[in-house]
């Protein structure tokens, strides 16, 4: 079984055209179910059943796995054996009716308006990495944008003119996204002033990052989650945050404003098959309006004098 392993990867790189970090999900998924087939000296695809792979999932609960860690390998598989059946491997996929585990819902973690204040006040700007750190935190909350979508920008995605960005997500799909004056002046200052400096420590001045590390090189997203941990720390949040935590309260902060939850589910690029059809003839201002009305950090086109 291990034999179609690489080729499956390179179909979710080069066909799915998915992200780096999650074709590495897939993969290390991928590494626990190898392992189980081997121990049950199952070598050829057409053996493996529904019920063997019950069981392999009954294993991963006895093994103490969290739910969000069974339903990711249960997804893992279902896209493994498609792919064999696609490639004519198999006549059927055996994970395609696999049950997903329950999980308990727990409410996103919200920063508060004053929070986030903070925690945007927070990175040093006399420093090159506290400038690139305030556009970075300053673009998240502007955009709702996922940190994989932010990390993934180029220079050329950013129209500080137009005042929006063009991302790319994990999926493929493509959208843009309004922004508003303090995340333009910020990324500004980071371009004119601190961007510079770091593209002068590449080897090779050719890459288009927009944000890069100390290095001169992309900055990746376990690199944020660190300075978002260290920022939050200095900023007096007591609250478990991650890099989603900024599009929560993006989301949040939106529609406490007033916005109406179909304009933010589009912000947001998120599908809105769940919607009720009967406010689908709704009709709804366009985003860029939704924006510029909602807000919280729209209509600021320069930092408090106190910043």
């Amino acid at each position: 079984m291990r034999q179609f392993v690489a080729p499956f990867i390179r179909y979710l790189e080069e066909e799915k055209n998915l992200s780096a970090s999650t074709v590495s999900s897939y993969q290390r998924d991928l590494g626990p179910f190898m392992e189980f087939l081997e121990q049950q000296d199952l070598v050829e695809p057409d053996k493996v059943s529904r019920a063997l792979l019950v069981m392999f999932i009954s294993r991963l609960k006895q093994d103490g796995k969290a739910p969000a860690t069974i339903t990711r390998s249960v997804v893992t598989l279902r896209s493994f054996f498609h792919f064999l059946v696609r490639d004519g491997v198999l006549s059927h996929n055996p994970a395609l009716l696999l049950d997903m585990p329950r999980q308990d819902k727990k409410l996103p973690v919200v920063l508060t308006t004053e929070e986030m204040e903070q925690l945007l006040k927070a990175p040093d700007l006399s420093t090159v990495q506290g400038s690139r750190d305030r556009a970075m935190l300053e673009l998240l909350y502007a955009s709702g944008i996922r940190v994989t979508e932010l990390v993934s920008l180029n220079d050329e995605n950013v129209r500080l003119d137009l005042k929006y960005v063009h991302c790319r997500a994990a999926d493929g799909k493509e959208r843009i996204v309004p922004i508003g004056g303090a995340a333009v002046y910020w990324i500004q200052q980071y371009e004119q002033e601190a961007r510079p400096k770091l593209v002068q420590r590449q080897e090779v001045q050719t890459d288009p990052a927009l944000f890069l590390n100390m290095n001169g090189k992309r900055m990746s997203r376990q690199g944020f989650w660190k300075l978002l941990k260290k920022y939050a720390a200095d900023a007096g949040i007591n609250k478990e945050i991650t890099p989603h935590t900024l599009r929560h309260t993006f989301a949040v902060h939106m529609l406490d404003r007033g916005a109406d939850i179909r304009s933010v589910q589009e912000l947001l690029g998120n599908s809105d098959h769940g919607e009720p059809l009967l406010y689908r003839h709704v009709p709804r201002p366009s985003m860029k309006e939704v924006y510029d009305r909602y807000h919280p950090r729209a209509g600021m086109y320069a930092p408090n004098s106190h910043e």
